[in-house]
């Protein structure tokens, strides 16, 4: 009886595994000081994510070693444990076992009561597909993606269990948070929706809750929203992939643009619309599919006029002709060749990027042999505060009748450019 008064007058302990790991007993934080990477700090998150069912010896020896070869692994399991309990009292916890093994079964076992935001979220997202209610599913399903902050242990997620575990709660959550944005735009929820997906296109920039923040808007009437969230993206996908997205969400521009409807206007009002935020020097950076239709323009433009256009592709490379790949050294130098196209080129030049790597650059009205020395002129403005760049850019040029006529490995097709 004892020990029962004891449990309820302790605090609650609160763990947070979903989008990091943090404890908190009561309203004071936990810290662990510089044991956070140590084997018994995951033995902790093995044991606290189990719960009440626990694990079997064999199970935790293969999350806690993995491959590791232990000459006694047996004493190495008692060690970590024993760290364990003396890391968590030296945490401010109160004295107490912490670690049952029954019949080859370890479990977490504790004075006070363990709230784990993992195991809630999985509780809450059974009991919203167990609910016949709808209102009452919906309701699970929110509580559940409230509780949803990220990624399962993300500073273990070279971790094979990890990996798996984490795998499962993201479609965990991307099954609710697909019901109840179909229930809440039946609904006509639309605002709601829209915060929803905000935090989704935050965890997840690369899955298209985009796209549904789109149709909301555009549910809305708010276009000019709609067309900066798809612009935000596409920028996105360019800059990070090197790709597109979906034909769903360039079927939405496509749509958005269509219905935009604009009320008469002074001209006034017009030409400040088109207008640049800012006028600046240099050449006209735009996102690939802005790029794409100013290509289309020029091509139709020179049909007529018979001016000379060239397109230059600036690739950045590991110095040797393969891509580059270290990724910290890719962004800083993706960061200069920005730079250094924008400033060498004119006003009237206009560029993008291709890829992680590369840029695309549309030259207008000048010649094979000039396209050279621009190339050195990007090239050593790129270099000016490290030499040995210069050896990790590479260009090929090619003249638009090449690209198209098939001659040049630069391609255009209606999706857009391809490099061979």
């Amino acid at each position: 009886m004892g020990e029962s008064m004891i449990e309820e007058k302790l605090p609650v302990l609160k763990v947070h595994m979903l989008g990091g790991f943090s404890m908190e007993y009561g309203d004071r934080p936990i810290s662990f000081r510089r044991n956070t990477a140590t084997k018994s700090m995951k033995l902790l998150q093995i044991l606290l994510h189990c719960g009440e069912n626990g694990i079997s010896r064999a199970k935790l020896l293969e999350n806690l070693y993995g491959r590791e070869e232990l000459a006694d692994v047996a004493n190495n399991l008692r060690v970590t444990s024993h760290r364990l309990k003396k890391m968590l009292v030296d945490a401010g916890l109160p004295e107490y076992d912490y670690i049952q093994i029954k019949s080859g079964i370890y479990r977490w076992n504790a004075p006070m009561e363990a709230e784990v935001d993992a195991l809630m979220f999985s509780h809450l997202i059974e009991l919203g597909k167990a609910e016949t209610d709808e209102e009452k599913k919906i309701q699970y399903f929110c509580q559940a993606c409230e509780t949803y902050h990220g990624e399962f242990l993300p500073g273990l997620s070279g971790e094979d269990w990890v990996l798996l575990e984490s795998v499962q709660y993201k479609k965990k959550y991307t099954y609710a948070l697909e019901e109840i944005c179909d229930h809440m735009i039946k609904h006509r929820e639309y605002e709601t929706v829209l915060k929803l997906c905000d935090t989704a296109s935050e965890l997840y920039p690369f899955d298209e809750w985009q796209s549904v923040q789109v149709d909301c808007l555009m549910a809305l009437n708010r276009y000019k929203e709609a067309i900066q969230i798809y612009e935000d993206t596409a920028k996105l996908f360019f800059e990070e992939l090197g790709i597109s997205p979906s034909e769903k969400m360039m079927n939405q521009f496509k749509e958005m643009s269509a219905k935009m409807s604009h009320k008469p206007q002074a001209i006034n009002e017009i030409k400040g619309g088109l207008k640049e935020d800012e006028e600046e020097d240099g050449a006209f950076y735009c996102n690939l599919p802005s790029f794409r239709d100013g290509y289309r323009l020029v091509r139709r433009i020179i049909e007529r006029s018979g001016q000379s256009v060239y397109l230059m592709l600036c690739t950045i490379t590991d110095g040797k002709g393969h891509p580059m790949e270290n990724k910290d050294k890719l962004t800083a130098m993706s960061d200069e060749l920005y730079r250094a196209v924008k400033h060498c080129l004119r006003r009237g030049d206009s560029f993008t990027k291709y890829s992680p790597t590369q840029f695309l650059i549309l030259l207008v009205g000048t010649n094979q042999e000039n396209c050279g020395m621009i190339f050195n002129r990007i090239s050593r403005y790129f270099a000016r505060e490290h030499k040995s760049w210069e050896q990790h850019l590479e260009y090929y040029v090619s003249s638009i009748a090449d690209v198209e006529n098939d001659k040049s490995r630069i391609s255009f097709r209606s999706n857009g450019f391809h490099w061979d």
